[in-house]
């Protein structure tokens, strides 16, 4: 298994953070690399969804765990390479705010679940940022 953990810290509450997060229709709007997602029931555990990337890549996936103020877990299966991705994004109370933190496990074959893990990380610190600004933003 392969996996990372990123972190980064904004003013807005867990609760500010997770409304942002609690609208995945709306991830476009302050993530880069998602042109859109597709739900396929309510945000929370169980649901499946698709997320269409920017290139028109479709990566079907479902929510293995929510909780509100807390985060959540989505999880995606890529038969093609042979590996299951699950990113979990967790939020932590702080002094200052929100300690938003994104950790990525690939499991599968370990050149190939780096090579993707490599992949999916690679723009998380921008996204953490996006998202806290968008959520500070928001609660203003």
């Amino acid at each position: 298994m392969w996996s990372v953990e990123v972190t980064g810290e904004c003013s807005a509450t867990p609760a500010q953070v997770f409304g942002v997060l609690a609208e995945p229709e709306k991830w476009s709007e302050w993530n880069k690399g998602v042109l859109r997602i597709e739900m396929h029931g309510p945000f929370r555990a169980g649901t499946t969804a698709v997320m269409v990337l920017p290139d028109s890549t479709r990566l079907p996936f479902r929510f293995g765990w929510v909780e509100a103020g807390k985060g959540f877990e989505d999880v995606t299966e890529v038969p093609d390479a042979g590996v299951v991705v699950r990113v979990r994004h967790a939020l932590s109370p702080t002094e200052r705010g929100t300690r938003i933190t994104y950790r990525c496990e690939v499991d599968g074959p370990e050149p190939v679940a780096r090579e993707v893990g490599a992949l999916v990380t690679s723009d998380f610190a921008d996204v953490i940022a996006a998202l806290g600004l968008r959520a500070e933003q928001l609660g203003k």
